[in-house]
């Protein structure tokens, strides 16, 4: 927008510093507790170690969603380029208090989990992703980062959506999970509806159906050898579909 000055001015250009502006587009951060780390032996037997992803390791990620956008089925696409563009997100910088975790076997990324807090009592679930087959990994991702949410963090509230009828019916259905009004309520990922589940809920249900489901339980007392071996992430070479 250009618009005349309606007084005279000493100066009419001013130059501003990038570093300036920088503050007003990044949210400013809530101080969030960070993911301690956590070891759980899959229903397969293979241990999987989840940590929050390092931003160095983005670049990897988001080579690998781009595979995933190309997979024209079951709703690859979409859920890859969201995911992509999330990744792409927290690595610039452009969204709001996120959090990455990755489930690494022996280094390999096996699983994947993030979202995002709205607020203090808000969760936003973006996307879990199981990348190998076997041991239920997609479902201890989302037992993790729900884990993370009502345990570490404190929330009263989490928030998710559904892209395919598999998640929907995983998820939502499995979860008998409750919807806000639509469209008083619109997830963020394209105006979708809101399901949610409340601390209340979990304590009650949620929380043990899943961890029935993985037949197993979270350890975060994480040996120094697991830590070691999963450094470095490889990422799978073709995608799971």
């Amino acid at each position: 927008m250009y618009l005349e000055p309606p007084e005279k001015v000493s100066q009419e250009k001013i130059e501003i510093d990038v570093r300036e502006i920088e503050p007003l587009l990044q949210a400013p951060p809530m101080d969030i507790k960070p993911w301690p780390g956590a070891v759980i032996t899959l229903k397969d037997g293979r241990l999987m170690y989840i940590r929050e992803a390092k931003l160095e390791e983005a670049p990897q990620m988001m080579d690998y969603m781009k595979k995933v956008m190309e997979t024209d089925h079951d709703f690859y696409d979409i859920v890859g380029a969201r995911v992509y563009s999330e990744i792409l997100g927290w690595y610039r910088k452009r969204l709001k208090d996120p959090y990455v975790l990755v489930g690494l076997i022996d280094g390999l990324l096996a699983g994947f989990a993030n979202g995002r807090l709205m607020s203090q009592d808000i969760n936003i679930s973006l996307h879990t992703m199981a990348l190998v087959r076997g041991g239920r990994i997609g479902a201890v991702m989302y037992y993790a980062k729900a884990y993370y949410g009502f345990e570490i963090l404190g929330n009263k509230e989490w928030w998710a959506t559904y892209e395919s009828y598999n998640g929907w019916y995983r998820w939502g259905l499995g979860m008998a999970q409750p919807s806000y009004p639509w469209p008083e309520y619109q997830h963020e990922l394209g105006g979708a509806r809101v399901y949610y589940i409340t601390k209340r809920y979990w304590d009650t249900t949620i929380k043990n159906y899943v961890r029935q489901m993985i037949d197993t339980d979270l350890v975060f007392k994480v040996p120094d050898e697991v830590i070691k071996k999963n450094e470095v992430m490889r990422i799978p070479e073709e995608v799971m579909v």
